[in-house]
């Protein structure tokens, strides 16, 4: 009986390690990214874009194009409070349990989920201004995706003061963030909260630091020398509460630079690129990152494509999984597009929404003209876009899915 105490004693012991905790964590190895089996786990998924980051272009709309922008439009036809509301049910309703099982069931092992910095702090954003909102959403579906046995990767895609200089990030035209102390401060600080909150979290693969930073409309030799530093400075924040996780990071110019990279200065970094509308076929068009690969020893991954013909889609895929990259194809959900996983039909009377948009509003006196005579109109095809958008309305695009080597469940 004391024998048989004692064995219990060692396993709890040992289960309960360090150690053993790791074990349950995907981590790296090399230049293999390896799963809890030990191993090697290539990514299959795609992202969840437009939830917690709206995009123009995924609502129909041009030259409205950032969250900012979106939600400015909106509360000048809705007002504040109407337009507040539409926001609680569009980040409640755009991606549900349902949406998860779909993906699980399709053949993916993983999702990234792109999020917005505001999430985590006092600052308005989508009507609200609840430093936990990004934990309330983002436990919820993560608890999905435990359930499912789907990896997630947590991408800052809108970092304090811009990273990118253009609507994805959510700033003001120019990459502030790099010239920002204080915006450095709060971007690491923001990753600090989020590791520790998830630092025992197995079902995160890990963390995203930076979305595409420093477009190509900006001088490289100016901005490019201070990316690696910040990513540096990221990851002591991170590592201060969470050394379980994996740290993705992306290179400069839009995520396609890696040159801007030194040897690795942790033991579980991957390098992600993204690529659209470059050939699809040759070694050749991802070349310069299989090179770094293989100097430093570690993982790379391609965390956006697609976008595309699913020709071309299915080509790129097997390009990467040739060379042993994998990928999280860009996006989950579309209104009324098939280079997509799942479409949703636009509603009636979304066009004058989308006319309004593309009205100058430079002043009061525009916006007034602009205006449609009836709002409610357009309050009602915007909930009529909420409805559509419902994973039980949503259509699988087949031969988008089948491009991507998964099946339509």
């Amino acid at each position: 009986m004391k024998r048989a105490f004692l064995s219990i004693l060692l396993l709890t012991i040992f289960l309960t390690s360090p150690k053993a905790q790791t074990a349950k964590f995907i981590t790296t190895r090399g230049k293999e990214i390896i799963g809890p089996d030990k191993k090697p786990f290539l990514i299959k998924g795609t992202n969840l874009g437009n939830w917690l980051v709206p995009e123009g272009y995924m609502f129909k709309f041009k030259s409205v194009n950032s969250p900012r922008l979106i939600n400015e439009a909106l509360a000048e036809l809705l007002g504040p409070e109407e337009t507040k509301l539409f926001w609680k049910k569009f980040q409640d309703t755009y991606i549900t349990a349902g949406d998860i099982h779909f993906l699980k069931a399709s053949g993916m092992n993983s999702i990234r989920i792109p999020f917005n910095y505001r999430l985590f702090t006092t600052e308005n954003y989508c009507g609200q201004n609840n430093p936990n909102r990004g934990f309330e959403l983002l436990d919820r579906v993560i608890s999905w995706c435990k359930k499912e046995g789907l990896y997630v990767i947590l991408d800052m895609h809108c970092a304090p003061g811009g990273q990118t200089g253009d609507n994805i990030d959510d700033g003001f035209g120019y990459p502030f963030l790099f010239k920002s102390k204080a915006m450095q401060q709060l971007t690491a600080s923001i990753w600090k909260r989020i590791a520790a909150h998830y630092k025992n979290e197995t079902i995160v693969m890990g963390y995203d630091l930076l979305n595409e930073p420093i477009a190509t409309y900006f001088n490289a030799d100016e901005f490019n020398p201070y990316l690696e530093p910040l990513y540096k400075e990221i990851t002591k924040a991170v590592r201060s509460v969470d050394k379980n996780h994996i740290l993705f990071l992306g290179g400069a110019q839009w995520d396609s630079n890696f040159k801007v990279f030194g040897p690795p200065f942790d033991s579980k970094l991957v390098y992600t690129f993204h690529k659209y509308w470059t050939k699809t076929t040759g070694k050749e068009v991802i070349q310069d990152y299989i090179d770094f690969r293989d100097k430093n020893n570690v993982p790379i991954y391609c965390g956006e494509t697609g976008e595309n013909k699913d020709e071309w889609c299915e080509a790129f895929r097997k390009t990467l999984e040739e060379n042993n990259i994998g990928w999280h194809y860009w996006p989950y959900k579309k209104l009324d597009n098939t280079a997509g996983i799942i479409t949703f039909d636009m509603p009636a009377g979304y066009d004058k929404l989308i006319d309004y948009t593309e009205q100058p509003r430079a002043d009061f006196a525009a916006i007034r003209k602009a205006a449609p005579a009836d709002r409610e109109e357009i309050k009602k095809a915007l909930y009529a876009f909420l409805n559509n958008s419902k994973f039980e309305n949503c259509r699988p695009n087949k031969g988008y899915i089948e491009a991507l080597g998964l099946k339509v469940p």
